[in-house]
Parts: structure tokens; sequence; C-alpha cells
């Protein structure tokens, strides 16, 4: 029988796309400070990305004519990764306040980063993910492995890119050092 042993902090991060410029979502119409409100501290927002280019699904809600753009965004905290079902009831929460005529103008996805993974949550059940609670489940999206990121058939296309596998590679490396930090604190 193995050893139960505490569980490791993970370094959430939201994949955050919208109509339009990603700037005035953020800053003019206060979604950051929303964020920020319930899971502290930013410590990373990468440049904005064309998230056009990987489908036009989320145009049949955003609007025909608008072009899609997303934002990688990284917490300071370190939390557990059994908050995931709670952070993903957050996000879908905050998507909703946004919400014209029952359509979402962004999208908040929320997952984490493990040194091991990149794991995502989602409402949708499918044979890859594993039920959390309150209809959350939890999706495998990357491993990283031999020092890159591995993909999976089910992956998302954006994030098979190595746009997207860069900045997870960055935010990554910010999360093993602030991890390393947890970690001697426990000692």
């Amino acid at each position: 029988m193995g050893k139960i042993k505490d569980i490791d902090r993970v370094n959430y991060v939201i994949h955050f796309f919208s109509a339009g410029d990603t700037d005035y979502w953020l800053y003019h119409e206060n979604v950051l400070e929303k964020l920020k409100k319930h899971f502290g501290e930013i410590d990373y927002i990468s440049d904005e990305l064309d998230f056009q280019k990987y489908t036009y699904y989320y145009n049949l809600e955003m609007g025909q004519n608008v072009k899609i753009k997303a934002r990688m965004i990284s917490f300071k905290n370190l939390y557990s990764p059994g908050f995931l079902a709670d952070a993903k009831t957050i996000t879908n929460s905050i998507e909703l306040e946004y919400a014209f005529d029952g359509k979402r103008k962004i999208n908040l996805d929320i997952g984490y980063i493990h040194h091991m993974q990149f794991v995502l949550a989602s409402t949708k059940p499918w044979g890859n993910r594993i039920y959390l609670s309150k209809g959350i489940y939890a999706e495998i999206t990357l491993m990283y492995v031999y020092d890159q990121w591995k993909a999976f058939d089910h992956s998302y296309q954006n994030f098979k890119d190595k746009e997207y596998q860069n900045i997870l590679t960055e935010i990554r490396n910010i999360y093993l050092n602030k991890r390393k930090k947890w970690l001697s604190g426990r000692k």
C-alpha cells in the first residue's frame, strides 16, 4: 500500500479570450480586478494572442465579425489542485456577469500548472476527463516530459502550438521558483 502524502501546491492560470481587444475587457471592464479579488495577485500576463487562427467556434457566441484575442494569466499564490472545481464555478460566474443576451463576451478557461502537467477545468464530460465535483471535470491537457510539453490527441489545438507552449514554459519556470520556496518553508 502506498503512503498518502501531503498534496503539492499548483500554479493556477487562466486562458482568457474575448471579443476584440483583451485590454478593454481586462482593464476598462475590470475583469482583471475581479480575478484578483478571487485568486489574488497576478505574476504573469502574456502578450495578446491570435486565438482566432485555431477556431471560429466562439464567433457563434461572441460575434461573427469580431476578432477573438487571448492572453494567458498566471496567479502568484499557489493553491491546492483540489480547488479546481471551485475555481471553475467562480470563473463561470464572472463570465455570466459580462454576458449579453445570454452570450458570453469573455471566456475564462481556468486550470493549473504543476511541474508535470497542465490541467484545465471543464463543465463538459468526455472520456479523457475526470469528474471532480459541482459539475466540473479535470482534463490533463499537456504533460511535461523530457523538458518539453507533450500534447495528446484530445488537447485543444492552441495548446498544441509552440507559441502557447512557450508561454506555459515561462509560467512553469515561475511556478518552479515559487514551489521551491513553498517546499523549503514546509520543513
